[in-house]
């Protein structure tokens, strides 16, 4: 019986379009020159024991926010913003979270009609000010071999009011949801939940990922299964997998899955962090510093497990493709067959709810 899985809301599609964009004015920079300038202020990418430099990207993606909203016009509000506190049928907007979803009817389709050559200019910016320069070019070929590329098939929405202290600017698209929110919604990391993933060679991926930005990150996890020893091997492999969508918080009292990382001897605790590490360096340092605070308040690393699981080994090698490092409100959800989705649920209470569909 095979375990390859079909997922229909992650159709497997095939682009080959050419990213032509026109260069345009902002402020006496034309847009690469804009663009590039707010990509570089972020720092570099975390380390095995995650620490951070100063992160201005922050304060500039922050403030972009405000800049486009206050550029929009009634009817592109009218399609676009929402209340803090907006529902429709899928819960509570602004928490939302899928594999593959638009937020909003309103593509960007850089080069269209709906927003203005200028606020795609600073759409841009926004996004690429939320990930740490270092995986530019990564997140580039995951949303060309996903979506025929950044500004095809992408959504944002904007709640509350830009530059009150309650607002979430959030992108959405096939493989992914990323938010930008100063700091305005209570508890969380990265503004709420988010999502990334990678088809890199079809739906159905080989045993070793060729061309996944992000199975590197499942290659250090599986590093650490090899070195456990049997006993802390046979706490960590489990058969069957929860469903991917399943990142609600577990809280303090419940007995999580897998090993605890606090049975680890020092060195598997030490690549623990190189773990962590991965997990955390694709974004800016800001929401990296975010999420080690959250976990932080819930007991570190220490309070966590990491488990692996046997369905869905790909090639039926024993590099375990799905695995999760979850504590008490930190959930980490690695779904890798039969291509790589990520689920990323962090706060510093498990109070918060999630409003998410798999």
């Amino acid at each position: 019986m095979s375990d390859q899985i079909r997922y229909p809301c992650c159709d497997n599609v095939n682009f080959d379009e050419s990213d032509n964009r026109q260069t345009t004015q902002i402020d006496g920079l034309n847009r690469r020159q804009f663009v590039q300038a707010v990509g570089a202020s972020a720092a570099a990418a975390c380390i095995a024991t995650p620490a951070f430099a100063k992160d201005d990207a922050k304060s500039k993606s922050e403030a972009l926010v405000k800049k486009l909203y206050d550029s929009l016009s009634e009817e592109q509000r009218e399609e676009i913003c929402f209340d803090w506190e907006y529902s429709d049928d899928r819960g509570l907007l602004r928490t939302h979270v899928s594999n593959n979803w638009n937020i909003t009817d309103a593509k960007l389709n850089v080069g269209g009609n709906f927003f203005t050559k200028d606020q795609q200019d600073i759409i841009e910016a926004i996004f690429w000010g939320l990930y740490s320069p270092e995986w530019k070019d990564k997140i580039r070929k995951q949303l060309k071999d996903d979506a025929g590329g950044y500004g095809k098939r992408q959504s944002i929405a904007i709640f509350g009011e830009p530059g009150s202290d309650q607002f979430e600017f959030v992108m959405t698209g096939r493989h992914l949801t990323i938010r930008c929110d100063g700091n305005s919604a209570d508890h969380v990391a990265f503004g709420g939940p988010i999502f990334y993933g990678h088809a890199a060679q079809g739906f159905n991926e080989k045993a070793d990922h060729p061309g996944n930005v992000f199975w590197e990150q499942g290659l250090k996890a599986n590093a650490l299964y090899k070195m456990l020893d049997g006993k802390q091997q046979k706490l960590a492999l489990l058969e069957r997998q929860p469903r991917e969508s399943a990142v609600a918080f577990q809280g303090k009292k419940s007995e999580l899955p897998g090993i605890p990382v606090s049975e680890l001897s020092s060195d598997q605790k030490e690549h623990m962090q190189k773990v962590l590490g991965s997990l955390l360096a694709p974004y800016r340092v800001s929401d990296r510093e975010d999420a080690m605070q959250c976990l932080k308040k819930q007991g570190g690393l220490d309070a966590c497990s990491i488990a692996f699981y046997q369905r869905g080994d790909i090639g039926n090698d024993q590099v375990w493709d799905n695995w999760r490092l979850e504590g008490p409100s930190f959930v980490w959800y690695f779904r890798g067959a039969p291509h790589v989705h990520v689920w990323v649920n962090v706060a510093d209470s498990a109070i918060v709810k999630l409003n998410a569909r798999g």
